[in-house]
């Protein structure tokens, strides 16, 4: 028997907490205590073995008819989920895999709660040890195996006793984070998600320039799409300009790809500095080298006309997608060479990729390793000097198949993560970078800085197999992803056939919300529910995770199944619902495929614990009683402890229900502050809720519009900012409603824009209250 905290290999089989998870174990796994951790049931597996070579594969033990989830790479540059209850139902390049057992039975049996109340979740990491990056993947026998690979053929020694992690306990987000935080005590190369600074503009709204331009962006087009947004009353406060501004060209005997929405991945990096398109009066062919004339100009006109906060651009991590041009004039310092991508076998058998494919027949202009930071900090520094405040650093993966030579993958990725960090820390004090195109565990597990990610494959707006498949992906992923970062759900069209679907999804994600639309081509009403008029946002706290009851079904292609993912505010929790029946990624085509063109109408059910943590945000004596209001339906629900009702979806349909706790004041009347019930995140507006006597509540509400509440009675008197105010009460339902107006001073002075705040009191008592002194620039609720 070989025991690790409550993990034991005992008679062939991996026990977790009295559950079998794999049978007929091999007998050189080895199964190593944690030590230390975050998690009090975990342990490391591994494996004897005296062979050699940069690419083995050793089974460890089957898993058989128990549901699981696991996120893998379909493509080089991104991952999917995959549901299963069978080994050779876990793909290739599995880097996140969480599997349910029950005491009592399988699926639910034994429990009067579908076998949530006595779960056990086990979770499966493969990490990294020394030079060799761990996945797993199943075969036809159903057997878990661990894939190990260097990306080099001259590294070929291993140890093998730390490959995989395994967590285990019965609340699966918990888990899930302790396993990561022990992973992150043993390795000490990357960061958790909590212990990183975010970068300030994930509170603002944004525009992003891929969608709008592709990589035909100019200093114009620029210009035209802020004044576009500034013309409707949303302006963002944050811009990415996106491949397109670099100065990039193509080796005379490269062979380019040409399409109408991508870049030329044969195009190398000439030069740090911009274009012509971003210099003043600029021209091509011709360079200017005043910097005041450069990328300085645009970005300090668009700053100051449209009250800019933050400007990102774009870049590859290894420059632009074909690297840096050998020899060139001005970079030759940077040591450059050319490099023939080779991609991994596990990777080779999922999806084929364009990008992937043209680099590898064109070469990269890799930078030397050890010059990889003044490359950087160079960068960095120039586009600092113009007022850019951080980058988006794309094709991050690529790394991963230029291992050979370098000393393997993982050791290439890590140089140049700390690179990259450095710069990152030395030239952009907010931490400003978004990872892009990088979910590999190379780079994960190399990351102490980088604090936001994007979360999925692009959302293509000419492609209508994606959009569910987007959401879906997205929100699985994040299982995984936040807890190393705050993952990105991408940018989205405001004026399209799915976009309130979008930005539902984007409102629940706890991420940033930016669009790509072109210029005059918005939806201002959508935008206004997820914006408020200072161009903030009312993002969640934490990243949107797929509620506990949906973990193991599969909501794409069960036909069965709604799409939950909740999240956490203050004072309230946040559950988008979204039925995305109808299409995923299929394993045989290898591709993107609607399965179902009439995917049919499911239901399910919503309730107060679908909001995983909403006991943190409760007050000290909550009952479990709740309040549930919906974002489309416009419905108030009393919703007792335990119980829940029932949601309908067609196909592409979705709904957003804010889920306060209801809290009874000593007069005996029930309370539940809902938000701003016009936003999609009602329940994100609401900054302070406190009772200060049996008769009144006292908010602080962020923004203007409709704000709502439940009360079980009429209140005697509602005060805004000191002022008593008319309100509405509806005696059925317990809604209660005020019109929160923009203040006039805001509506005449930009300048001021950045303090929306509404202080309300209300109280159910026509006697004087004891009313907190007033910040003019709050509005609250007593």
């Amino acid at each position: 028997m070989t025991v690790g905290a409550g993990i034991t290999v005992e008679d062939g089989s991996l026990m977790v907490l009295g559950n079998k998870v794999l049978g007929e174990v091999h007998d050189n796994v080895v199964v190593t205590p944690a030590s230390g951790g975050a998690l009090a049931n975990g342990a490391f597996i591994g494996v004897k073995s005296d062979q050699k070579g940069s690419r083995r594969v050793f089974p460890i033990g089957k898993l058989e008819e128990l549901r699981f989830m696991c996120v893998f790479r379909f493509k080089m540059w991104w991952m999917t989920q995959r549901m299963g209850s069978n080994g050779q139902d876990v793909p290739f390049e599995t880097q996140f895999l969480i599997v349910e057992t029950n005491e009592g039975g399988h699926f639910g049996e034994g429990s009067k709660n579908g076998g949530e109340e006595s779960a056990v979740y086990t979770v499966f990491l493969p990490i990294l040890e020394g030079d060799f990056r761990a996945v797993l993947q199943g075969n036809e026998r159903n057997e878990i195996e661990i894939c190990l690979e260097s990306g080099d053929p001259d590294v070929d020694g291993f140890e093998g006793s730390h490959l995989v992690f395994v967590g285990a306990g019965s609340d699966p987000f918990d888990v899930i984070t302790d396993t990561v935080k022990t992973v992150e005590k043993h390795l000490q190369t990357f960061h958790h998600r909590e212990r990183k600074k975010m970068p300030d503009m994930l509170n603002w709204f944004g525009w992003c320039t891929w969608d709008a331009f592709y990589t035909d962006v100019t200093s114009e087009g620029l210009k035209q799409g802020l004044e576009s947004f500034e013309n409707g009353g949303v302006p963002p406060k944050f811009v990415i300009i996106d491949d397109g501004w670099q100065s990039v060209s193509m080796d005379s005997t490269g062979v380019g790809f040409l399409a109408d929405n991508t870049a030329n991945f044969a195009n190398r990096l000439t030069n740090i500095k911009e274009n012509h398109k971003f210099q003043k009066d600029g021209k091509e062919g011709h360079r200017v080298e005043d910097p005041s004339l450069g990328l300085r100009h645009i970005v300090s006109e668009i700053k100051e006309k449209h009250a800019l906060k933050y400007a990102y651009v774009w870049h590859a991590i290894t420059g632009y997608w074909g690297g840096v041009r050998p020899g060139v004039s001005e970079m030759e310092h940077y040591d450059s060479k050319l490099a023939f991508p080779v991609s991994s076998p596990g990777v080779e058998s999922n999806e084929p990729c364009d990008a992937f494919n043209s680099i590898a027949k064109n070469g990269l202009g890799l930078v030397n390793p050890e010059k990889v930071f003044h490359f950087y900090d160079e960068l960095h520094s120039y586009l600092a000097s113009a007022g850019i405040d951080g980058v988006k650093v794309d094709v991050q993966n690529i790394l991963e198949t230029l291992g050979a030579g370098h000393g393997g993958r993982v050791k290439l990725a890590r140089k140049y993560h700390q690179a990259l960090e450095a710069s990152i820390a030395r030239n952009f004090p907010d931490n400003g970078i978004i990872s892009c195109m990088s979910h590999n565990t190379d780079g994960l597990y190399s990351a102490k800085r980088s604090a936001v990610i994007r979360a999925s494959d692009d959302f293509w707006p000419r492609d209508p197999a994606s959009h569910t498949i987007h959401i879906a992906s997205v929100a699985y992923n994040t299982v995984f992803l936040g807890e190393f970062m705050q993952p990105d759900w991408d940018m989205f069209h405001s004026l399209h056939p799915m976009a309130e679907y979008h930005g539902a999804a984007r409102a629940v994600g706890g991420c940033a919300i930016y669009v790509s639309d072109k210029p005059g081509q918005h939806d201002f009403d959508l935008l206004r529910k997820l914006v408020l008029t200072d161009g903030s946002i009312l993002r969640a706290k934490l990243p949107g995770r797929p509620t506990r009851d949906c973990l193991f079904s599969d909501p794409a292609r069960d036909g069965k199944s709604l799409l939950k993912i909740w999240n956490l505010n203050d004072f309230t929790g946040v559950v988008g619902v979204f039925n995305c029946q109808g299409a995923g990624w299929c394993k045989v085509g290898k591709m993107n495929l609607i399965h179902d063109l009439e995917p049919g109408t499911v239901t399910g059910v919503i309730r107060a614990k679908d909001v995983d943590f909403l006991p943190r945000v409760a007050h000290e004596k909550w009952t479990g009683d709740a309040v549930i209001y919906s974002h489309l339906g416009g419905e108030l629900i009393y919703l007792p402890k335990d119980a829940s009702r029932p949601v309908t979806l067609k196909s592409r349909e979705y709904e957003v229900f804010t889920v306060v706790p209801a809290k009874k004041l000593s007069d005996g009347v029930t309370f539940a502050p809902i938000g701003l019930i016009k936003m999609f995140n009602s329940g994100g507006a609401i900054k302070q809720y406190e009772s200060k006597s049996s008769t009144t509540v006292d908010i602080k509400v962020h923004g203007s519009g409709l704000f709502g509440a439940y009360s079980s009675a009429r209140p005697k008197r509602i005060t805004v900012d000191s002022e008593e105010t008319e309100f509405g009460y509806e005696v059925e339902s317990g809604l209660l409603t005020i019109d929160l107006r923009v203040p006039e001073k805001e509506l005449t002075d930009r300048s001021r824009q950045s303090s929306s705040f509404h202080h309300l009191i209300a109280s159910s008592s026509s006697g004087a209250d004891n009313t907190p002194s007033t910040n003019t620039k709050d509005s609250g609720l007593k």
